[in-house]
């Protein structure tokens, strides 16, 4: 039995769907808008630090896909950065653990003013499938004041260049996202 149900699954073709493709002249619009709106308010392109506080992986693979090559923000100025010490934004994803409580806010603390932080997902904004569980604090905000939150189980690449426009242009008017 099993030796059959290993050659059906050998000689099928695999189940997947195609990836949705980008509409070019809408991201290359955002992308431009988001890039100007940064230097505007920083008077440089803007950087960002991504850290999984303790996430599926979902959104990372989306914050991923920003610099791939259908996305490709570097083009655009837009940059991400190995350190916290050199980001603007903090894109944070997954729900808090509590082995990545200290992490979290040692990268909070380290990153220069002015300074935003985002909570990518459902699980950062606190409503994710691991909301009930013992090994964590909840979402971004129970440990770091959160500026924005990009809801989505995961969000495409194309809410979160959203999120980051509408935040940086609240940021521009003074206020919080």
């Amino acid at each position: 039995m099993t030796a059959k149900l290993l050659a059906q699954s050998l000689l099928s073709k695999p189940v997947t769907i195609p990836a949705p493709q980008p509409d070019e002249a809408a991201l290359a619009e955002l992308a431009k808008a988001l890039n100007e709106r940064s230097r505007a308010k920083l008077g440089r392109s803007l950087t960002i630090r991504e850290v999984d506080a303790g996430s599926c992986n979902g959104c990372e693979l989306e914050i991923h896909a920003l610099n791939n090559a259908f996305y490709d923000l570097e083009r655009f100025g837009i940059k991400f950065v190995a350190s916290p010490k050199h980001a603007d934004v903090l894109m944070v994803t997954g729900v808090v653990t509590k082995n990545m409580e200290f992490a979290v806010k040692r990268a909070y603390e380290v990153t220069p003013d002015p300074k935003w932080i985002v909570a990518v997902g459902d699980c950062a904004a606190g409503c994710g499938v691991f909301t009930e569980n013992y090994a964590h604090l909840g979402g971004v905000a129970s440990t770091i004041p959160v500026d924005l939150h990009i809801k989505g189980c995961p969000p495409q690449p194309i809410d979160l260049l959203k999120g980051l426009l509408a935040l940086l242009e609240t940021a521009a008017e003074g206020k919080r996202a």
